[in-house]
Protein backbone atom coordinates (compact mmCIF):
# COMPACT_ATOMS: atom_id res chain seq x y z
CA UNK A 1 0.00 0.00 0.00
CA UNK A 2 1.52 3.37 -0.93
CA UNK A 3 1.74 6.41 1.30
CA UNK A 4 -0.44 9.65 0.32
CA UNK A 5 2.43 12.03 -1.37
CA UNK A 6 3.53 14.79 0.81
CA UNK A 7 5.69 16.37 -1.77
CA UNK A 8 4.38 18.12 -4.95
CA UNK A 9 5.12 20.75 -7.52
CA UNK A 10 5.22 23.11 -4.69
CA UNK A 11 8.52 21.33 -3.53
CA UNK A 12 10.08 22.12 -6.89
CA UNK A 13 9.02 25.47 -6.50
CA UNK A 14 11.27 25.96 -2.85
CA UNK A 15 13.98 23.65 -4.54
CA UNK A 16 14.71 27.03 -7.12
CA UNK A 17 14.42 29.36 -4.20
CA UNK A 18 16.77 27.14 -2.41
CA UNK A 19 19.06 26.81 -5.42
CA UNK A 20 18.94 30.28 -5.57
CA UNK A 21 20.36 31.24 -2.15
CA UNK A 22 23.03 28.62 -1.95
CA UNK A 23 25.51 30.27 -4.02
CA UNK A 24 28.33 27.78 -2.03
CA UNK A 25 28.24 25.13 0.37
CA UNK A 26 28.50 27.45 3.22
CA UNK A 27 25.35 28.52 2.77
CA UNK A 28 23.45 25.46 1.72
CA UNK A 29 24.21 24.06 4.71
CA UNK A 30 22.99 27.35 6.62
CA UNK A 31 20.18 27.25 4.66
CA UNK A 32 19.39 23.79 5.44
CA UNK A 33 20.40 24.49 9.32
CA UNK A 34 17.31 27.42 9.51
CA UNK A 35 15.01 24.81 8.13
CA UNK A 36 15.99 22.22 10.82
CA UNK A 37 15.89 24.99 13.10
CA UNK A 38 12.24 25.82 12.23
CA UNK A 39 10.85 22.16 12.52
CA UNK A 40 12.55 21.76 15.92
CA UNK A 41 16.11 20.61 15.63
CA UNK A 42 19.05 22.10 17.66
CA UNK A 43 22.66 22.94 16.82
CA UNK A 44 25.20 20.83 19.26
CA UNK A 45 28.98 21.63 19.38
CA UNK A 46 31.45 19.40 18.38
CA UNK A 47 33.70 20.75 21.39
CA UNK A 48 30.89 20.26 24.11
CA UNK A 49 30.40 17.11 25.70
CA UNK A 50 27.46 15.24 24.63
CA UNK A 51 26.36 13.42 27.67
CA UNK A 52 24.68 16.07 28.90
CA UNK A 53 20.30 16.96 28.15
CA UNK A 54 21.18 18.68 25.15
CA UNK A 55 22.90 15.41 23.50
CA UNK A 56 20.82 12.43 25.43
CA UNK A 57 17.56 13.42 25.32
CA UNK A 58 15.05 12.80 22.38
CA UNK A 59 14.18 15.28 19.19
CA UNK A 60 16.49 16.63 16.58
CA UNK A 61 20.13 17.90 16.37
CA UNK A 62 22.84 18.51 13.94
CA UNK A 63 26.02 19.36 13.74
CA UNK A 64 28.02 22.00 11.00
CA UNK A 65 31.49 22.02 10.20
CA UNK A 66 32.52 24.20 7.31
CA UNK A 67 30.44 23.10 4.60
CA UNK A 68 29.19 20.17 5.56
CA UNK A 69 26.02 19.06 7.87
CA UNK A 70 25.12 16.02 9.87
CA UNK A 71 21.76 16.26 11.43
CA UNK A 72 19.48 13.40 13.01
CA UNK A 73 16.13 12.44 15.42
CA UNK A 74 16.07 10.29 18.18
CA UNK A 75 12.70 9.07 18.49
CA UNK A 76 10.99 8.22 21.26
CA UNK A 77 12.01 4.75 23.02
CA UNK A 78 15.40 4.47 20.74
CA UNK A 79 18.22 2.53 21.88
CA UNK A 80 21.93 3.08 22.14
CA UNK A 81 21.67 0.58 19.69
CA UNK A 82 18.69 1.57 17.43
CA UNK A 83 19.84 1.54 13.94
CA UNK A 84 20.29 4.57 11.61
CA UNK A 85 18.83 5.08 8.03
CA UNK A 86 20.66 7.78 6.53
CA UNK A 87 20.58 10.25 3.34
CA UNK A 88 23.56 10.65 1.82
CA UNK A 89 24.55 13.94 -0.06
CA UNK A 90 27.08 16.60 -1.02
CA UNK A 91 26.58 20.59 -1.03
CA UNK A 92 30.09 21.51 -3.68
CA UNK A 93 29.48 22.10 -7.37
CA UNK A 94 32.09 22.43 -9.84
CA UNK A 95 32.75 26.05 -9.90
CA UNK A 96 35.85 28.86 -10.65
CA UNK A 97 36.92 29.68 -7.13
CA UNK A 98 39.10 32.60 -5.87
CA UNK A 99 43.15 32.09 -5.49
CA UNK A 100 44.87 33.35 -2.56
CA UNK A 101 46.21 36.69 -4.07
CA UNK A 102 42.83 37.66 -6.49
CA UNK A 103 43.75 41.17 -7.60
CA UNK A 104 45.00 40.64 -11.56
CA UNK A 105 44.79 42.21 -14.91
CA UNK A 106 46.27 43.21 -17.89
CA UNK A 107 45.49 45.58 -21.33
CA UNK A 108 43.33 47.52 -19.21
CA UNK A 109 41.10 45.21 -17.61
CA UNK A 110 41.16 45.09 -14.08
CA UNK A 111 40.44 41.38 -13.45
CA UNK A 112 40.18 38.32 -10.37
CA UNK A 113 42.23 35.57 -10.67
CA UNK A 114 40.41 31.96 -9.98
CA UNK A 115 41.30 28.09 -9.73
CA UNK A 116 39.05 25.93 -11.24
CA UNK A 117 37.07 23.39 -8.93
CA UNK A 118 36.22 19.84 -9.96
CA UNK A 119 35.42 19.16 -13.65
CA UNK A 120 33.23 21.99 -14.78
CA UNK A 121 31.70 22.02 -18.27
CA UNK A 122 34.28 25.41 -18.45
CA UNK A 123 32.78 26.59 -22.09
CA UNK A 124 29.62 26.83 -20.12
CA UNK A 125 30.90 29.31 -17.65
CA UNK A 126 31.58 31.99 -20.53
CA UNK A 127 29.41 35.21 -21.41
CA UNK A 128 27.73 34.54 -17.91
CA UNK A 129 26.63 36.89 -15.18
CA UNK A 130 28.40 35.97 -12.23
CA UNK A 131 28.04 37.07 -8.45
CA UNK A 132 30.64 36.51 -5.69
CA UNK A 133 29.78 34.22 -2.36
CA UNK A 134 31.86 32.39 0.19
CA UNK A 135 32.88 32.87 3.61
CA UNK A 136 35.37 35.51 4.99
CA UNK A 137 37.23 34.92 8.17
CA UNK A 138 37.42 37.79 10.38
CA UNK A 139 40.83 39.11 12.29
CA UNK A 140 41.15 38.34 15.80
CA UNK A 141 37.53 36.36 16.16
CA UNK A 142 36.84 33.52 17.80
CA UNK A 143 35.36 30.08 16.24
CA UNK A 144 33.43 27.41 18.02
CA UNK A 145 36.35 24.88 17.39
CA UNK A 146 39.76 27.11 17.66
CA UNK A 147 38.69 29.51 20.59
CA UNK A 148 39.95 33.14 20.73
CA UNK A 149 42.01 33.82 17.58
CA UNK A 150 40.79 30.96 15.63
CA UNK A 151 38.91 33.33 13.91
CA UNK A 152 35.25 33.95 13.20
CA UNK A 153 33.31 33.80 9.80
CA UNK A 154 31.04 35.46 7.88
CA UNK A 155 29.21 34.59 5.12
CA UNK A 156 28.93 36.92 1.98
CA UNK A 157 27.11 37.31 -1.32
CA UNK A 158 27.29 39.42 -4.27
CA UNK A 159 24.02 38.85 -5.58
CA UNK A 160 24.60 40.74 -8.87
CA UNK A 161 26.59 40.55 -12.04
CA UNK A 162 29.97 41.11 -11.16
CA UNK A 163 32.09 39.26 -13.16
CA UNK A 164 32.14 37.82 -16.41
CA UNK A 165 34.38 35.50 -18.52
CA UNK A 166 34.26 36.82 -22.02
CA UNK A 167 34.98 34.37 -24.88
CA UNK A 168 36.84 35.14 -27.73
CA UNK A 169 34.86 36.77 -30.90
CA UNK A 170 34.30 34.08 -33.94
CA UNK A 171 36.37 36.60 -35.85
CA UNK A 172 39.31 35.83 -34.07
CA UNK A 173 38.93 31.95 -34.37
CA UNK A 174 37.89 30.99 -37.17
CA UNK A 175 37.49 27.41 -36.69
CA UNK A 176 35.82 27.11 -33.67
CA UNK A 177 32.55 25.90 -34.83
CA UNK A 178 34.44 23.39 -36.99
CA UNK A 179 36.89 22.28 -34.60
CA UNK A 180 35.49 23.05 -31.04
CA UNK A 181 36.14 25.37 -28.38
CA UNK A 182 39.82 24.92 -26.82
CA UNK A 183 40.15 26.48 -23.35
CA UNK A 184 43.49 26.91 -21.23
CA UNK A 185 42.28 26.85 -17.72
CA UNK A 186 44.78 29.42 -16.69
CA UNK A 187 44.57 31.69 -19.19
CA UNK A 188 41.44 31.90 -20.87
CA UNK A 189 38.45 31.67 -17.74
CA UNK A 190 40.36 34.56 -15.88
CA UNK A 191 36.94 37.07 -15.14
CA UNK A 192 37.01 40.51 -15.83
CA UNK A 193 35.37 43.03 -13.62
CA UNK A 194 36.09 46.61 -14.17
CA UNK A 195 38.87 48.99 -16.03
CA UNK A 196 42.10 49.93 -15.23
CA UNK A 197 45.70 49.55 -16.01
CA UNK A 198 46.79 49.61 -11.47
CA UNK A 199 46.20 46.21 -10.41
CA UNK A 200 45.90 47.08 -6.55
CA UNK A 201 46.69 44.37 -4.38
CA UNK A 202 43.85 44.07 -1.75
CA UNK A 203 41.27 45.33 -4.11
CA UNK A 204 38.72 42.54 -3.96
CA UNK A 205 38.63 41.89 -0.26
CA UNK A 206 38.53 45.34 0.22
CA UNK A 207 35.62 45.10 -1.89
CA UNK A 208 33.76 42.21 -0.05
CA UNK A 209 34.36 43.56 3.40
CA UNK A 210 32.39 47.22 2.37
CA UNK A 211 29.92 44.58 0.93
CA UNK A 212 29.52 42.82 3.99
CA UNK A 213 29.51 46.22 6.41
CA UNK A 214 33.14 44.82 8.04
CA UNK A 215 35.51 47.05 9.05
CA UNK A 216 38.49 47.31 6.44
CA UNK A 217 41.22 45.33 7.29
CA UNK A 218 39.20 42.66 9.51
CA UNK A 219 39.42 39.81 6.44
CA UNK A 220 42.45 37.24 7.04
CA UNK A 221 41.17 34.50 5.34
CA UNK A 222 38.45 33.83 2.79
CA UNK A 223 36.87 30.59 0.59
CA UNK A 224 35.07 32.52 -2.00
CA UNK A 225 33.74 30.81 -5.77
CA UNK A 226 31.98 32.70 -8.94
CA UNK A 227 28.09 31.86 -9.66
CA UNK A 228 25.83 32.56 -12.46
CA UNK A 229 22.95 35.17 -11.25
CA UNK A 230 20.65 34.01 -13.26
CA UNK A 231 18.04 32.58 -11.23
CA UNK A 232 16.35 29.04 -11.81
CA UNK A 233 13.43 29.07 -14.06
CA UNK A 234 11.03 26.44 -15.32
CA UNK A 235 11.23 25.74 -19.02
CA UNK A 236 9.33 23.99 -21.77
CA UNK A 237 6.02 24.62 -23.21
CA UNK A 238 4.05 23.02 -19.89
CA UNK A 239 6.82 23.98 -17.87
CA UNK A 240 8.13 19.94 -17.42
CA UNK A 241 11.75 21.16 -16.88
CA UNK A 242 13.61 23.49 -14.68
CA UNK A 243 17.03 24.64 -15.55
CA UNK A 244 19.44 26.16 -12.35
CA UNK A 245 22.73 25.91 -11.08
CA UNK A 246 24.06 23.35 -8.46
CA UNK A 247 21.54 20.59 -9.12
CA UNK A 248 24.15 18.82 -8.85
CA UNK A 249 24.13 18.00 -5.99
CA UNK A 250 22.10 20.06 -4.13
CA UNK A 251 18.82 18.87 -5.52
CA UNK A 252 19.59 16.45 -3.10
CA UNK A 253 20.75 18.05 -0.19
CA UNK A 254 17.03 19.72 -0.30
CA UNK A 255 14.99 16.81 -0.90
CA UNK A 256 17.01 14.54 2.15
CA UNK A 257 16.07 17.73 4.38
CA UNK A 258 12.52 17.93 3.22
CA UNK A 259 12.32 14.06 4.15
CA UNK A 260 14.05 13.95 7.66
CA UNK A 261 11.78 17.02 8.44
CA UNK A 262 8.98 15.27 7.30
CA UNK A 263 10.27 11.97 9.33
CA UNK A 264 10.71 13.75 12.44
CA UNK A 265 7.64 15.32 12.11
CA UNK A 266 4.94 12.60 11.05
CA UNK A 267 3.96 11.17 14.47
CA UNK A 268 4.40 7.88 13.64
CA UNK A 269 6.60 5.80 15.21
CA UNK A 270 9.95 5.40 13.46
CA UNK A 271 12.20 1.79 14.04
CA UNK A 272 15.27 4.03 13.00
CA UNK A 273 17.18 6.85 13.79
CA UNK A 274 16.84 8.95 10.47
CA UNK A 275 19.63 10.93 9.63
CA UNK A 276 20.90 13.40 6.81
CA UNK A 277 24.74 13.33 5.86
CA UNK A 278 25.61 16.20 3.02
CA UNK A 279 29.39 16.67 3.05
CA UNK A 280 31.67 19.29 1.38
CA UNK A 281 34.41 18.33 -1.46
CA UNK A 282 32.81 15.46 -3.39
CA UNK A 283 33.47 16.74 -6.72
CA UNK A 284 37.36 16.92 -5.96
CA UNK A 285 37.34 13.05 -4.33
CA UNK A 286 36.14 13.76 -0.79
CA UNK A 287 39.38 14.01 1.18
CA UNK A 288 38.81 16.47 3.94
CA UNK A 289 37.28 16.96 7.38
CA UNK A 290 34.32 17.80 5.73
CA UNK A 291 34.14 14.87 2.84
CA UNK A 292 32.98 12.22 3.03
CA UNK A 293 36.24 10.06 3.23
CA UNK A 294 36.72 12.17 6.74
CA UNK A 295 35.79 10.86 9.93
CA UNK A 296 32.50 13.36 10.10
CA UNK A 297 30.15 11.09 10.08
CA UNK A 298 31.61 7.91 11.67
CA UNK A 299 32.40 9.92 14.95
CA UNK A 300 29.17 12.02 15.17
CA UNK A 301 26.94 8.59 14.45
CA UNK A 302 29.46 7.10 17.22
CA UNK A 303 29.01 9.96 19.57
CA UNK A 304 24.87 9.92 19.24
CA UNK A 305 24.97 6.30 20.25
CA UNK A 306 27.69 7.07 23.05
CA UNK A 307 25.87 10.15 24.76
CA UNK A 308 22.43 7.59 24.87
CA UNK A 309 24.02 5.89 27.36
CA UNK A 310 25.52 3.07 24.52
CA UNK A 311 28.75 1.05 24.30
CA UNK A 312 30.91 0.14 21.78
CA UNK A 313 28.88 -3.37 21.19
CA UNK A 314 26.08 -0.83 20.89
CA UNK A 315 27.38 1.21 18.07
CA UNK A 316 28.36 -1.86 16.29
CA UNK A 317 25.15 -3.21 16.20
CA UNK A 318 23.61 -0.14 15.43
CA UNK A 319 26.12 -0.06 12.23
CA UNK A 320 25.70 -3.34 11.32
CA UNK A 321 21.64 -2.77 10.87
CA UNK A 322 22.36 1.14 8.70
CA UNK A 323 21.52 1.78 5.65
CA UNK A 324 22.54 4.69 3.67
CA UNK A 325 21.26 5.87 0.77
CA UNK A 326 23.45 8.11 -0.89
CA UNK A 327 21.81 10.42 -2.98
CA UNK A 328 23.26 11.91 -6.08
CA UNK A 329 22.74 13.29 -9.50
CA UNK A 330 23.02 10.71 -12.22
CA UNK A 331 22.86 10.83 -16.31
CA UNK A 332 19.47 11.05 -18.50
CA UNK A 333 19.17 9.71 -21.94
CA UNK A 334 20.83 13.04 -24.06
CA UNK A 335 18.07 12.56 -27.13
CA UNK A 336 21.69 14.12 -28.93
CA UNK A 337 23.58 11.07 -27.81
CA UNK A 338 21.80 8.31 -27.08
CA UNK A 339 24.58 6.60 -28.54
CA UNK A 340 26.72 7.11 -24.83
CA UNK A 341 24.30 5.77 -22.95
CA UNK A 342 23.76 1.77 -22.31
CA UNK A 343 21.32 0.76 -24.98
CA UNK A 344 18.98 -1.01 -22.40
CA UNK A 345 19.35 1.41 -19.96
CA UNK A 346 17.98 4.99 -20.81
CA UNK A 347 16.64 7.20 -17.76
CA UNK A 348 14.43 9.70 -18.64
CA UNK A 349 13.11 13.41 -17.20
CA UNK A 350 10.13 12.80 -14.79
CA UNK A 351 10.30 8.98 -14.60
CA UNK A 352 11.44 9.14 -10.90
CA UNK A 353 14.64 8.58 -9.11
CA UNK A 354 17.51 6.61 -10.69
CA UNK A 355 18.80 3.35 -9.06
CA UNK A 356 22.95 3.66 -9.88
CA UNK A 357 24.19 0.10 -10.38
CA UNK A 358 27.95 -0.15 -11.76
CA UNK A 359 29.65 -3.95 -10.58
CA UNK A 360 33.11 -2.23 -10.50
CA UNK A 361 32.16 -0.63 -7.22
CA UNK A 362 31.93 2.71 -8.72
CA UNK A 363 28.24 2.95 -7.25
CA UNK A 364 28.16 0.72 -3.68
CA UNK A 365 24.32 -0.70 -5.06
CA UNK A 366 24.19 -4.59 -4.92
CA UNK A 367 20.99 -6.93 -5.13
CA UNK A 368 19.84 -6.64 -1.60
CA UNK A 369 20.34 -2.89 -1.71
CA UNK A 370 18.12 -2.69 -4.75
CA UNK A 371 15.12 -4.38 -3.05
CA UNK A 372 15.34 -2.00 -0.19
CA UNK A 373 14.99 1.03 -2.25
CA UNK A 374 12.76 -0.69 -4.27
CA UNK A 375 10.43 -1.01 -1.13
CA UNK A 376 10.68 2.12 0.23
CA UNK A 377 9.45 3.77 -3.40
CA UNK A 378 6.47 1.23 -3.56
CA UNK A 379 5.31 2.56 0.07
CA UNK A 380 5.97 6.24 -1.26
CA UNK A 381 3.62 5.34 -4.79
CA UNK A 382 7.33 6.25 -6.77
CA UNK A 383 8.38 5.25 -9.85
CA UNK A 384 12.09 4.50 -10.27
CA UNK A 385 14.33 4.05 -12.87
CA UNK A 386 17.95 2.24 -13.30
CA UNK A 387 21.01 3.43 -14.34
CA UNK A 388 24.20 1.47 -15.66
CA UNK A 389 27.09 3.20 -17.94
CA UNK A 390 27.66 2.38 -21.16
CA UNK A 391 30.55 -0.32 -20.94
CA UNK A 392 32.78 1.57 -22.88
CA UNK A 393 32.28 4.59 -21.18
CA UNK A 394 34.01 5.54 -17.57
CA UNK A 395 31.71 5.42 -14.66
CA UNK A 396 31.71 8.42 -12.26
CA UNK A 397 31.38 7.90 -8.94
CA UNK A 398 29.95 9.16 -5.46
CA UNK A 399 29.98 9.13 -1.85
CA UNK A 400 27.99 5.92 -1.86
CA UNK A 401 31.35 3.39 -2.14
CA UNK A 402 33.44 5.72 0.29
CA UNK A 403 30.42 5.52 2.83
CA UNK A 404 30.10 1.48 2.54
CA UNK A 405 33.64 1.04 2.86
CA UNK A 406 35.11 3.50 5.67
CA UNK A 407 32.22 2.75 8.23
CA UNK A 408 30.92 -0.71 7.01
CA UNK A 409 27.55 0.14 6.52
CA UNK A 410 25.18 -1.36 3.52
CA UNK A 411 25.11 1.80 1.15
CA UNK A 412 23.04 2.35 -2.26
CA UNK A 413 23.32 5.14 -4.71
CA UNK A 414 20.54 6.36 -6.19
CA UNK A 415 19.10 10.28 -7.25
CA UNK A 416 17.75 12.19 -9.68
CA UNK A 417 18.45 11.93 -13.91
CA UNK A 418 19.26 15.49 -15.31
CA UNK A 419 21.01 16.81 -18.78
CA UNK A 420 24.10 19.15 -18.50
CA UNK A 421 25.90 17.37 -15.72
CA UNK A 422 28.47 19.85 -14.47
CA UNK A 423 27.71 22.71 -16.73
CA UNK A 424 26.98 26.46 -14.97
CA UNK A 425 22.89 25.55 -15.36
CA UNK A 426 21.57 21.86 -15.45
CA UNK A 427 18.54 20.58 -16.56
CA UNK A 428 15.86 18.65 -14.49
CA UNK A 429 12.45 17.03 -14.94
CA UNK A 430 10.13 19.22 -12.84
CA UNK A 431 8.47 16.17 -11.42
CA UNK A 432 11.43 14.59 -10.27
CA UNK A 433 13.05 16.35 -7.32
CA UNK A 434 9.44 16.12 -5.13
CA UNK A 435 9.50 11.94 -6.42
CA UNK A 436 12.71 11.63 -5.42
CA UNK A 437 11.88 13.64 -1.50
CA UNK A 438 8.78 10.85 -1.08
CA UNK A 439 11.19 8.63 -1.45
CA UNK A 440 13.72 9.43 0.79
CA UNK A 441 10.48 10.06 3.48
CA UNK A 442 9.60 7.03 2.82
CA UNK A 443 12.90 5.57 3.27
CA UNK A 444 13.73 7.54 6.62
CA UNK A 445 10.54 6.15 8.04
CA UNK A 446 11.33 2.43 7.68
Amino acid sequence: MSAPSRFDRGHTDDLMSFLAASPTPYHAVANAAARLEKAGFRQVAETDAWDTPAGTGTGGRYVLRGGAIIAWYVPEGAEPHTPFRIVGAHTDSPSLRIKPQPDSGAHGFRQVAVEIYGGPLMNSWLDRDLGLAGRLTLRGGTSQAFGTGGGSTVLVDVDRPLLRVPQLAIHLDRTVSTDGLKLDKQRHLQPVWGLGDDVREGDLIAFLEEEAGLDAGSVTGWDLMTYPVEPPAYLGRDRELVAGPRMDNLLSVHAGTAALIAAATSGAPLPHIPVLAAFDHEETGSQSDTGADGPLLGTVLERSVLARGGTFEDRARAFAGTVCLSSDTGHAVHPNYAERHDPTHHPRLNGGPILKVNVNNRYATDGSGRALFAAACERAGVPYQTFVSHNSMPCGTTIGPITAARHGITTVDIGVAILSMHSVRELCGADDPFLLANALAAFLEG
